[in-house]
């Protein structure tokens, strides 16, 4: 606030100064008349100048102030909260195979089931399409070249018509199980008209049938009354259980049978061929199958009391409808008997009818041939 003041009074004096200043109309002062106030007015104006520099501050460095040393707020902890991320649900767009195998279902022969050794047998699948195409005629069942075939075909056509897609179809194979006992696996597949192979699921997997072949067994005495007992001294069929009076010949069971001197406990066979020279009684049984490593097996002698027995027995067959052959045959009187164990390797396989037989050797006196427990084993 000073300052303006201290320049007022300067122009003030300046004023002054200029009023007192010589015209030239007028005749200089002489001493000790107006040059004493032009003489005040100049050290007036000295004075002023002189007051007006020691007034102004002199500018300098501004004085550092020590303040009071505080320790500093330690930050404020900010909780983060997290702010839940949107979350946008896209729904992906799924391509759906041109030819894709859904639920394959087992219809019959479910896995593990026994089979005997070379018997046919018909397996069916029921199989849905899950796929973008219909299948049409030109689809097939094929097998895949893993495992066993079971002497299927390649091939067969999936169907005559059409199987749209989500619907499904039943398609069929005729197989034959191996002859060696044993589990057996065989894949299978599809394939279109431009014979792509596929399967089921996205990786295109193989379905399959499974299968358990059992050793085949067969007992004679068993089944004696599924047999065709004939002989050869009659057109007509021989009955079961027969009659010990018959004239023709006849075949009975026996539980406590008696070779010789010998008692068994085992059932038995008791073949009379017919009052007649050289006779014969036989039994035609329902073909039956083979697998390797059967045996026939059977005791063959004369049962106590028949005397004069003098008898040979034999064992016949016909493998899958062919003609009739001889496995072996064996001859027995009262005092001997023998133990048959026949390999059946030949046959393993095959569909076979077996055929006993006992004929008499010369004339017949009530030879009374026995066949204890005949049977099929390994």
């Amino acid at each position: 606030m000073r300052k303006p003041f201290i320049l007022f009074l300067l122009s003030i004096a300046v004023l002054l100064g200029s009023c007192n200043l010589p015209r030239q109309d007028q005749p200089t002062e002489t001493p000790g008349g107006s040059g004493l106030v032009q003489t005040y007015a100049a050290q007036t104006l000295e004075a002023l100048g002189t007051q007006l520099a020691a007034s102004t501050p002199t500018q300098s460095a501004p004085a550092t102030e020590a303040l009071p040393t505080q320790a500093p707020n330690p930050p404020t902890a900010t909780a983060t909260v997290p702010r839940p991320t949107p979350t946008t649900t896209l729904t992906p767009t799924v391509e759906i195979p041109c030819d894709r195998a859904g639920k394959v279902v087992d219809v019959n022969v479910p896995d593990g089931t026994t089979i005997a050794p070379g018997a046919n047998f018909t397996k069916t699948w029921e199989i849905q399409n899950v796929g973008s195409c219909t299948w049409n005629s030109s689809y097939s069942l094929v097998f895949a070249n893993q495992g066993n075939a079971m002497s299927g075909p390649a091939s067969k056509q999936l169907t005559s018509g059409t199987v749209a897609p989500n619907q499904k179809v039943q398609v069929s194979v005729d197989l034959k199980a191996p002859t060696t006992p044993g589990t057996y696996r065989g894949y299978w597949k599809l394939r279109n008209g431009a014979s792509v192979v596929f399967g089921t699921g996205p990786t295109d997997a193989a379905f399959w049938v499974e299968i358990k072949v059992v050793a085949s067994s067969y007992n004679f005495v068993n089944n004696y009354c599924s047999a065709t007992w004939t002989s050869n001294t009659t057109s007509s069929t021989l009955a079961c259980n027969g009659n010990s009076a018959d004239t023709n010949g006849f075949v009975i069971k026996l539980d406590n049978p008696k070779f010789g001197t010998r008692n068994e406990d085992e059932p038995t066979l008791w073949m009379n061929p017919p009052a007649a020279d050289n006779s014969e009684i036989r039994g035609t049984y329902p073909a039956v199958n083979v697998s390797q490593g059967n045996r026939f097996k059977a005791i063959i002698g004369c049962q106590a009391g028949a005397t004069n027995c003098n008898v040979k027995f034999k064992v016949n067959y016909k493998a899958d409808g062919g003609s009739e052959q001889n496995l072996g045959e064996w001859s027995a009187d009262i005092n001997t008997f023998n133990k048959l164990n026949v390999d059946l390797s030949s046959l393993a396989g095959k569909s076979v009818q077996f055929i006993l037989i006992v004929q008499s050797n010369g004339p017949s006196n009530q030879d009374q041939g026995l066949w204890e427990q005949p049977r099929i084993s390994s």
